[in-house]
């Protein structure tokens, strides 16, 4: 299957959301990872899907899993139409709303419109805390570790992020893989920091 460049991904979401407005529907979701990166143009790399964290429903955040009946539906169709993987609109990311998103999320986010699909983008910061937890995650040879360069994070946006990170996962290993992540971009903490 394709992957989603830029063109892709904007063909997707615009097909997307004209398939809604004729189905007489609406959808808002809030989006990460590589097709959130795209669409605030920071990065130029293709991604495999987009990225669904939840749904906004009556001004709050909802979990995203699973897709509502009409979006799946929809995002089927626009599969079909323009040779996508089947999931390409998937809810993987949803479970961070588990243990919350950083502190003021959804004010943050950059809003884009295809018709009656509204995608709110996490921003340049908030995409700092999940690219690090990522990199923490995957390590130093991943594309979470690339996404985050792009970032270009500031010391202070890393230590951040590392707080929220280790509140998402206390673990010993991976606070260990988060210094290690962080070691990345110069940023040197002690044990007791994390």
């Amino acid at each position: 299957m394709p992957l989603l460049d830029s063109a892709r991904l904007e063909a997707a979401l615009t097909l997307l959301g004209e398939t809604l407005a004729h189905r007489r529907q609406g959808v808002e979701l809030v989006v990460l990872g590589g097709s959130g990166l795209r669409l605030l143009g920071v990065v130029q790399r293709a991604t495999h899907d987009v990225d669904v964290v939840a749904l906004l429903e009556d001004g709050g955040l909802a979990t995203a899993e699973p897709l509502p009946s009409n979006l799946r539906e929809a995002a089927r169709d626009v599969a079909r139409v323009l040779d996508l993987a089947p999931d390409w609109l998937n809810a993987g990311p949803t479970s961070l709303l588990d243990l919350g998103l950083p502190e003021g999320f959804l004010e943050r986010c950059e809003v884009r419109r295809f018709s009656t699909l509204v995608v709110h983008a996490a921003s340049r910061l908030d995409q700092i805390h999940f690219k690090l937890y990522a990199a923490a995650d995957h390590g130093p040879r991943s594309k979470h570790v690339s996404d985050l360069r792009a970032l270009a994070p500031s010391r202070a946006e890393l230590l951040a992020a590392a707080r929220w990170c280790r509140a998402h996962d206390p673990s010993e290993g991976f606070r260990d893989s988060l210094r290690n992540a962080l070691a990345l971009f110069g940023v040197e903490v002690e044990l007791g920091d994390l």
